[in-house]
């Protein structure tokens, strides 16, 4: 009996060549997702034997950017949002004006028209969310600062791309005539529609979801069925996406990015995550696969010289320009070179509006094959560049004076006030971040009347604390001037609530130096790195699956005793 069954062929045959060169690729120290894309080229229409159904491939990967984006809201605030806002907003806003006029560049330098430039230069200026996730949760850095810039960042530039994409098929009546004719009052109206639009999403998610949603999660928790709960958190990820690219125009991606966001004020965020987490990695997986069968790898080929400087502007032009905006806005060196890291590689946007642009007659054929192959290769060398930023920041600061001065330049928010009271730099706590967990500590040391300063990254809370007259320093205190403006030598206690493992060495061995007989007490994510910084460190490391056992344990014996 035959069975038609292109759904059923396509996964099998994604999922399980992935599983295989995936392997392979992990074997020979390469990233696994290498294997993933590799995957997709086989089984692609421009490679011989089985093909995919490209189409079935392209719906489950937007399930699997759905399933992402939402579990990046569920652990993104709009506090975290608004706390990046400063360094976001312009930074994507400049990264993507010079990304377009670099890759719209070279379009017309080989004979291209002016709207055909455009388009193609503005999809090689906007980044992969799906790829910046995975190397950032591989690195263990999606919580951090560098992390959280990054994110917000992106999702700057996935709300310009659907102002670009809804502005695209009218603004090609002006740009290339061939493609249409339209006025220029219908433009401003479809402008003003197109934001309108936007804004009531955001509103109605921040303002009515937010309420809506946690109570529908924790009525179906009240059931007791786990296949419920994990079916309530796919079934709004998925449907809120849906129901905001049909009734607001807004991306898949988006929606469900927002729809992490509300269902995060319930108090199973945790929970919901960790459901949803087998599904993400799945559908991430069939993501990958979905853009190698978009491939033809003889482009590599026929223009070898064009897909070579394309891979140039998505990997070093863009993180350049990435890189002098946040140093221009005064962050230290080690953020620019994160977020530069974080950019340099392009995804789905980038392909979306591609196939726009060709449907309309504006981008040629070539433009595709061109983005497509720079977004193959900027995705596959992305987890190097990630990890060539550490080495890359050593060889700046030990070959660089320029460099060592962007690291610890004069910045008033690096320095302590000299105003600030004596009280405060003698037996003080030095506490580094001040996030969900820095901000408890703070407000418990201050009920307490004890003094303290702040060493953290973010510098729009330094400025808040400051405004409030709290002691604080903006900068890395994973390098030493931070801490020493911190006052580490006068310090009783050094408390690091960062979950950045790399930084804590360098942390405690700067306090150690300047002060041998201060107490250090480490934030820890697992039992073994715990051990592992207990016995390093000499200090003590509270693990939150330890410390939460701990108090509950206590409070079963205090109110059994009574």
């Amino acid at each position: 009996m035959d069975h038609h069954v292109p759904l059923i062929a396509t996964i099998a045959a994604g999922l399980g060549l992935a599983l295989l060169l995936g392997f392979l690729a992990a074997r020979v120290k390469l990233p696994a997702l290498v294997g993933y894309l590799l995957a997709g080229v086989v089984i692609g229409p421009y490679t011989p034997g089985f093909v995919g159904d490209a189409a079935i491939a392209a719906q489950l990967a937007e399930i699997g950017v759905m399933l992402l984006m939402f579990g990046v809201g569920l652990h993104f605030s709009l506090g975290d949002l608004l706390a990046v806002r400063k360094l976001a907003v312009p930074g994507a806003v400049v990264q993507m004006v010079a990304a377009t006029v670099l890759g719209g560049g070279l379009a017309l330098w080989w004979g291209w028209s002016l709207a055909g430039a455009l388009v193609f230069g503005v999809a090689l200026s906007v980044a992969s969310t799906v790829v910046l996730l995975r190397a950032l949760e591989s690195q263990g850095t999606l919580d951090s600062f560098n992390g959280r810039a990054a994110v917000g960042w992106l999702v700057v530039e996935d709300l310009a791309m659907v102002l670009v994409l809804v502005l695209l098929p009218p603004l090609a009546g002006i740009i290339a005539p061939q493609a249409g004719t339209v006025v220029d009052a219908s433009i401003w109206r479809t402008v003003g529609v197109t934001v309108a639009e936007v804004s009531l999403f955001v509103v109605l998610m921040l303002v009515v979801g937010r309420r809506v949603f946690p109570w529908l999660l924790w009525q179906v928790q009240r059931v007791g069925s786990r296949e419920l709960f994990t079916l309530c958190v796919v079934a709004a990820a998925i449907s809120m996406a849906w129901g905001a690219t049909k009734l607001f125009g807004v991306s898949f991606a988006l929606g469900a990015f927002f729809a992490g966001m509300v269902l995060r004020e319930s108090e199973f965020s945790h929970r919901a995550a960790e459901e949803s987490l087998p599904l993400r990695d799945a559908f991430a997986v069939l993501f990958f696969v979905s853009v190698g069968m978009l491939f033809d790898p003889s482009v590599l080929l026929r223009q070898p010289l064009q897909a070579l400087a394309v891979v140039a502007v998505i990997v070093l032009g863009k993180s350049i320009a990435a890189a002098v905006v946040v140093l221009a806005l005064r962050y230290p060196l080690h953020t620019a070179l994160s977020i530069s890291a974080s950019l340099a590689q392009i995804g789905e946007f980038s392909f979306i509006l591609a196939g726009v642009g060709v449907s309309l007659g504006v981008l040629p054929g070539e433009g595709q094959s061109l983005i497509v192959a720079g977004a193959i290769v900027s995705i596959a060398l992305n987890p190097i560049v990630f990890k060539a930023v550490a080495p890359l920041q050593r060889f700046l600061l030990a070959r660089s004076a320029l460099a060592r001065q962007l690291q610890s330049r004069a910045d008033p928010l690096a320095e302590l006030p000299m105003a600030t009271h004596e009280r405060y730099l003698a037996k003080q706590v030095v506490l580094v971040g001040h996030g969900r967990v820095g901000s408890e500590i703070a407000a418990a040391l201050r009920a307490a009347g004890l003094p303290y300063v702040v060493a953290e990254q973010n510098r729009e809370i330094v400025e808040r604390l400051r405004a409030e007259g709290i002691p604080a320093v903006a900068g890395d205190a994973a390098e030493p001037e931070v801490l020493v403006q911190s006052h580490i030598a006068r310090a009783r206690m050094l408390v690091i609530a960062t979950d950045d493992t790399l930084g804590v060495r360098r942390m405690a061995t700067t306090a150690r130096v300047l002060n041998p007989s201060i107490e250090i007490i480490v934030r820890g994510d697992n039992a073994d790195e715990a051990r592992r910084l207990e016995q390093e460190l000499s200090g003590r490391v509270f693990l939150a699956e330890r410390e939460l056992a701990s108090a509950m344990g206590r409070y079963v014996v205090e109110r059994c005793a009574l």
